[in-house]
């Protein structure tokens, strides 16, 4: 296919940007396999140099290898999270185990890696760059950890595991997002849907028109309807109906459960610790992790737990007493929670989405986190006409003020049957600047935020705010890359550090100097009023104690996965149940089940893992009070956190280059006293 888009040694045109316009579902195969064998040719050309092997012509030139390979393999996953369809669906069944192969036969090369071993072992480590020597170790334990010491016919098992796991993980995603497109809910009549605000009851109608019930209104399971259902439906029938359809997605023993698949993904990734030498998944995880083993990781949960669970307690205690109030009878449901922890919140701060959400024009919102950039980093993003895989992704040139080209930035913000629930930044292209050659990344960000409707534009509420402030900081940590190597350029860092950019971002959305830069009414152009901005601040802390119980039953959950060799009789739902009883507020609901579709952990890269959100929350609570000391848009403060932080990302041990920024390692304290759990 000599006229294949993806095959071209660069994309045409100034940005190099990707032709989506050119590119077919059948480009997608040929261009791996041809890529897979100029890959294989790099590989071949570092053996046969018959100089020393020294780290240019080994290490740097092993990083550098099979390019092609992560530009077409990058655009397909992406697209397959982003924009699917049943026939990219079905190439990734034959994509991933490909590409699993490749990956698996180069970390098994045995004379490639007695190559690396040979620099790793006479190369005087104090003479090199912290960079170059954080890439010879990664590379190095790289081939270790994927099992370039062992034998032959355990290698052979390794390449096995690792290719089942592949496709694997890939059917349990496939599974999830199957069980959430099916999912529709037609209500004939509006007083069933009394309590709904109108933006809900729009975007309702809308769905309706698009599922040929034009007259009607249409409930899904993504974020956009599911949420407002939840939070403001009167009708608790409903509200438990949509909450059970949730929480049973892949849970219902038929061609989409993820039941067995799940014990699957398990059991073969216990199997290839053990056989690299590690007790269990989790500790093979976390020896490239900030944590380091599942004890601390463990200790860091229940620590929190214990700090958390008694405020957790009084805050559900509060909201039964507040619903039987209201007239709810009987035990407050799960299905109960949203609707009434809403309500109080009303009462008690006289704020709610429907109040805020006309200040939250997303197009004003998107040009406020850019001014957030701007005036802390000195970027620009200027809208530019470029192809894009949907009608609805918006590209931007990323500038320096000074005018230098910093990247690509891409924006898809709305739900659709293509594309998985959630938000994520993602890269189509790292940065790098290997012999002087800099390569310039492209970014992009996905999100499912709440559609425009005939009458009103896209409004968000303000957890979709956070939500965009947050992958907006993940972007950062990409475009302000400045690092020599791809592989240790932007996100490219210990797992558990990786929130901290977004994470902190975040704080700038509950901040009056930033919200008067965004925040302004849709209709009138009226910045929002300060009463309201003490408000969002005050109820920033609501229900705390709860939401900090429900991430920690989520990463408790995860290492119980992880943490120990599965069971062959388990069933998911009874390992779930006891492994989540610590931080458990409410009755069981015997017919659900979070595992099943538990994404993060069994097709996106948080195994071992999820305990990372909270673990980053300490970093970014103690990371933005320099910013609150100097001021939230302090140029020394802004710009020390961009060298330091963002532009280095994962070239150094994540503890240095947070102590070079803050001067210390950080302290809980910051996140207790934020998050209104410090007695």
């Amino acid at each position: 296919m000599s006229h294949n888009p993806l095959l071209v040694e660069k994309f045409a045109g100034s940005y190099e940007a990707i032709p989506f316009d050119q590119i077919e579902e059948k480009h997608f195969l040929p261009a791996l396999e041809e890529a897979i064998a100029s890959g294989k040719k790099d590989i071949e050309a570092i053996k046969a140099n018959t100089a020393p092997a020294d780290f240019d012509n080994t290490i740097v030139a092993l990083d550098e290898a099979g390019k092609l390979v992560g530009r077409v393999s990058s655009i397909f996953f992406n697209l397959n999270s982003a924009e699917t369809n049943d026939e990219i669906q079905k190439i990734a069944q034959e994509f991933a185990p490909k590409l699993t192969v490749y990956s698996n036969e180069i970390l098994l090369d045995e004379a490639l890696f007695e190559r690396v071993k040979t620099v790793f072992e006479n190369t005087n480590l104090d003479a090199l760059s912290p960079e170059d020597k954080t890439l010879l170790e990664k590379t190095y334990k790289g081939f270790v950890r994927n099992g370039a010491l062992l034998a032959e016919d355990q290698k052979a098992r390794l390449t096995e595991i690792s290719t089942e796991l592949s496709k694997t993980s890939l059917q349990f995603g496939e599974n999830v997002l199957a069980e959430t497109n099916k999912y529709v809910k037609i209500v004939e009549n509006k007083e069933d849907l009394a309590g709904l605000p109108d933006f809900a009851l729009e975007a309702a109608a809308a769905e309706a028109k698009n599922q040929e019930a034009e007259g009607q209104y249409a409930l899904t399971l993504q974020y956009p309807s599911y949420i407002p259902t939840m939070t403001y439906a009167d009708n608790r029938e409903l509200r438990k109906e949509l909450f059970l359809a949730f929480g049973q997605k892949g849970f219902h023993g038929d061609d989409l459960d993820n039941q067995e698949i799940i014990k699957k993904i398990v059991s073969l990734r216990h199997k290839k610790a053990r056989i690299l030498g590690y007790k269990n998944h989790a500790d093979f995880t976390l020896e490239e992790r900030m944590a380091g083993s599942p004890e601390a990781v463990k200790g860091f949960l229940n620590d929190l737990l214990e700090k958390a669970k008694p405020v957790a307690d009084e805050q559900v205690a509060e909201v039964k007493a507040f619903a039987a109030s209201k007239g709810l009878e009987g035990e407050l449901q799960r299905w109960d929670w949203a609707y009434y922890a809403e309500k109080l919140k009303k009462e008690k701060f006289a704020i709610d989405d429907e109040i805020l959400k006309p200040y939250f024009q997303l197009e004003k919102v998107v040009d406020g986190v850019f001014e957030t950039a701007r005036r802390l980093f000195g970027i620009t993003f200027k809208q530019i006409d470029i192809p894009v895989y949907h009608e609805e992704v918006t590209a931007y040139e990323v500038k320096t003020e000074a005018g230098d080209y910093v990247g690509l930035f891409y924006a898809d913000f709305f739900p659709r049957k293509g594309k998985r629930n959630g938000a994520w930044m993602t890269s189509y292209r790292g940065q790098s600047n290997v012999h002087g050659q800099q390569q310039r990344p492209h970014i992009s960000i996905v999100c499912n935020f709440t559609k425009p409707t005939a009458t009103k534009p896209s409004l968000l509420t303000f957890n979709e705010v956070t939500t965009l402030f947050h992958e907006f900081g993940h972007a950062l940590h990409g475009l302000l890359a400045n690092t020599t190597y791809s592989s240790l350029s932007g996100t490219s860092v210990y797992w558990d550090f990786v929130e901290l950019p977004s994470q902190i971002l975040e704080n700038w959305a509950y901040e009056k100097e930033c919200l008067d830069l965004f925040a302004k009414h849709y209709e009138t152009g009226e910045s929002i009023p300060m009463e309201l901005i003490t408000k969002i601040k005050e109820s920033a802390n609501f229900l705390e104690g709860y939401q900090t119980l429900r991430q920690l039953s989520f990463g408790l959950l995860d290492m119980a996965w992880h943490g120990q060799a599965p069971e062959e009789n388990t069933k998911v739902g009874e390992f779930e149940k006891k492994a989540m009883a610590p931080t458990e507020l409410f009755p069981t609901v015997e017919s659900t089940c979070m595992s099943t579709s538990f994404s993060h952990i069994f097709q996106g890269g948080y195994s071992a893992g999820y305990y990372s959100y909270k673990w980053a929350e300490v970093l970014d609570a103690d990371a933005f009070e320099a910013f609150q000391e100097k001021g939230i848009f302090d140029v020394t403060t802004a710009t020390s956190f961009k060298e330091n932080i963002l532009s280095k990302g994962g070239s150094e041990h994540p503890m240095t280059l947070y102590k070079r920024f803050r001067g210390d390692e950080p302290k809980t304290d910051a996140l207790l006293k934020r998050a209104g759990l410090l007695k």
